[in-house]
């Protein structure tokens, strides 16, 4: 990874104790002049022994605005010195310890109601804060404090007003532990919920430009996916149409890396034009559900195409050796961010013959002013009908001449430098990108995707564990590290769910059960029904957190309560059921008061009001269960669960789900509501209309 952190910048300079982690984010720390330390009891117990205040400094590899603090602050000699001299300087990587970052953060929106990376926060040596922000320059400017005042201000506090420091410091902890943990009322969920929470995301949609509210615009899969269950439930045609425009929107704007395949993070403007160039793996596997359900709907290859697009990028670019998915991709690259992504009108006609430069242009909005900073992010404004039209040309001969041109430009960038790539390989990102590849294989009946799924679960369950078997967060430089959180475990369940309806392997379902039980035993609160964030036997911080509210990735329990009931159908067993339940109750009032922030969860409830439906594709003597097999997942059906059943011998936890069902003689599709089934549907018409008896 380039950054300003590499060694040859700093020659004669020894390298800090960073230099022995393994997150990519601390390496290049690692020649600061700050005597930075990992979190951990050697860094307290320094502050301690030299009554030192700490200087907690969290962000991520991707992050533009950490390398930015670390070249303009953490690199500067004065700070430095007077950093090592007044404080116990500690550096995290958000995406290691979001247990760490989550607490933290909460004490940055109390002091200065907004967040975000890089996050500095000053505690005690016990780890109470005190003081926090997010990016503050080295000196001070436009009304923004500078960071050499604040270090010096902090040291002065601590030393003579230590009172006052430990008294907002426990004030401080106290209202983190609330926020920590809400505890929410228990209200009766029923559909009228869903109906409010579809509304109220119709009245908040841009229906002229996709998304939801105004600049900067995320992608909000989660929210985009309600929407489609909600139009089948209630057969709202504007949720279906807010959605499907959103999505169309995305993959025509420069969010969407048209070259390359694969979303950037977000985007700056309201119109899906520049994004934050960062790629992150979450973003992409939760996307990829989302446009498959788009095109299960619609059948428009276009979304087909987006789905095959970001995976193989996610197969080229993000896939480790081992069969694991790397975190993320940066935004900067030769320290500009972007850069490797724009075009110049005049490299686009040096590339391409002048007859492709033409068309290649007019459909991708290139320019010689450029649409930023003088230069091109490519996007697709206009439908390519139109663009045909215009220049007089078949819609199949514009076609071919821009993939060939996409190729030709991909294959120039190919020789650019790269931007910085995270080789992290995270339990819970990881869990929804096998999610993703597998749904595609099942959707697209494309098995190398099945393989990509396959391959990254045998990984995790076969090395991301500690000696006692229990899964862990972390892989990097041949070490797996952390306890996992309860998105790990959640999602994680979740993707071996999927795995498990795409390749009929029984082993899949077996591990999940097997999580699930673990997650139950160690992550549930008897007094609340959810989860807490932590497990029952993780290093204890000042708070131990709850997490309800989606962000960019789904809620821990939203995602657990998604994956218990999905599980629950499968296995017939109840208790994942009533757990599954159980937590949505426990957060009740949040889903009334803010659907906005709770889409899994959202999801979640859809799937547990139903009607939720287990389907069992028997093969017959001449086996025909492919036909009602694929039929069954080329149409949209989100509360279905499935196993294709080939007749071999299974044992608990699928033996109830076969029971009674046979292989003999033609190939049948069983539906089922909680153990009670329909006659068997023998062809696809007959299979849709077992699906149609209740509301599907």
């Amino acid at each position: 990874m380039s950054h300003s952190s590499d060694s040859a910048s700093h020659a004669g300079r020894e390298p800090n104790r960073l230099a022995k982690e393994t997150s990519p984010y601390l390496q290049q720390h690692q020649w600061n002049p700050v005597d930075w330390y990992p979190w951990g009891e050697e860094a307290f117990e320094a502050a301690r022994m030299q009554d030192k205040p700490i200087f907690l400094s969290v962000g991520y590899s991707a992050c533009h605005w950490c390398h930015v603090m670390e070249r303009e602050s953490f690199e500067d000699e004065g700070i430095a010195e007077l950093l090592n001299r007044h404080f116990i300087s500690v550096k995290v990587d958000r995406e290691e310890r979001p247990d760490v970052d989550q607490i933290y953060m909460s004490a940055v929106q109390l002091i200065t109601r907004r967040g975000g990376w890089p996050m500095s926060v000053f505690m005690t040596h016990d780890g109470k804060p005190f003081y926090g922000g997010t990016y503050w320059p080295p000196t001070s400017r436009m009304g923004m404090p500078g960071f050499r005042d604040i270090v010096t201000k902090l040291a002065d506090y601590w030393n003579h007003k230590r009172d006052e420091v430990d008294s907002s410091a426990d004030d401080l902890v106290e209202a983190i532990q609330r926020m920590a943990a809400p505890a929410f009322e228990k209200t009766q969920l029923d559909e009228q919920v869903l109906r409010n929470a579809m509304e109220e995301l119709i009245s908040s949609a841009d229906r002229v430009r996709g998304g939801f509210g105004s600049a900067p615009k995320f992608p909000h899969p989660m929210d985009i996916r309600f929407l489609l269950r909600a139009w089948k439930r209630f057969g709202n045609e504007d949720a279906r149409e807010i959605a499907l425009q959103t999505l169309s929107k995305m993959a025509n704007g420069g969010i969407y890396d048209h070259l390359g395949g694969g979303f950037h993070r977000y985007s700056t403007d309201a119109n899906w034009l520049v994004p934050h160039f960062e790629k992150m793996l979450y973003d992409n596997a939760l996307l990829v559900p989302a446009y498959l359900e788009a095109y299960q709907i619609t059948a428009d290859e276009e979304h087909a195409r987006v789905v095959r697009e970001t995976l193989d990028y996610v197969l080229r670019e993000m896939t480790a050796p081992n069969g694991g998915f790397y975190s993320t991709q940066d935004a900067d690259s030769e320290g500009v961010e972007g850069k490797f992504f724009v075009w110049k009108d005049a490299e686009i006609d040096q590339l391409l013959p002048e007859s492709d430069a033409v068309l290649f242009k007019a459909a991708y909005d290139v320019s010689p002013a450029g649409n930023w900073e003088g230069s091109t992010i490519l996007n697709r404004p206009r439908p390519l009908e139109d663009v045909a039209d215009e220049l007089a040309v078949s819609l199949e001969e514009l076609n071919e001449s821009l993939a060939r041109s996409r190729q030709t430009l991909f294959d120039h960038r190919s020789r650019r430098i790269a931007p910085g790539r995270d080789e992290k390989i995270l339990t819970a990102w990881n869990g929804m990108m096998i999610s993703a590849f597998a749904q595609a294989a099942l959707v697209l009946n494309e098995p190398r995707y099945l393989d990509a799924a396959r391959s990254a679960a045998a990984f995790l369950l076969s090395t991301v564990r500690d000696e006692q078997g229990r899964l862990l967060h972390a892989f990097k430089d041949d070490q797996a590290r952390f306890m996992a959180y309860l998105d790990d475990y959640a999602c994680l369940i979740d993707g071996l769910i999927d795995l498990f309806q795409a390749s009929s392997d029984p082993s899949s379902l077996k591990s999940a059960v097997a999580l699930a039980e673990d997650a139950i035993s160690r992550f549930s609160d008897p007094d609340t029904d959810a989860f807490f964030y932590t497990a029952n036997d993780h290093e204890a911080l000042i708070a131990r957190t709850r997490d309800v509210q989606d962000n960019a990735m789904p809620s821990g329990n939203g995602m657990m309560a998604t994956a218990l009931e999905r599980l629950s159908h499968l296995t017939s067993r109840t208790d994942f059921a009533e757990q599954a339940a159980a937590i949505l109750d426990s957060c009740g009032a949040f889903l009334q008061e803010h659907p906005r922030a709770a889409g899994q969860s959202l999801i979640a409830l859809d799937n547990v009001l139903g009607p939720a439906y287990e389907v069992v594709v028997t093969a017959g003597e001449n086996d025909a269960s492919p036909d009602l097999w694929f039929h069954l997942w080329s149409n949209y059906h989100p509360r279905v669960v499935a196993f294709q059943w080939k007749g071999d011998s299974v044992e608990a936890p699928l033996a109830a789900l076969v029971e009674g069902k046979s292989v003999e003689g033609t190939a049948r599709a069983y539906v089922c509501q909680h153990g009670s089934c329909s006659s068997p549907a023998e062809s696809p018409e007959a299979l849709n209309q077992a699906l149609q008896a209740g509301v599907s």
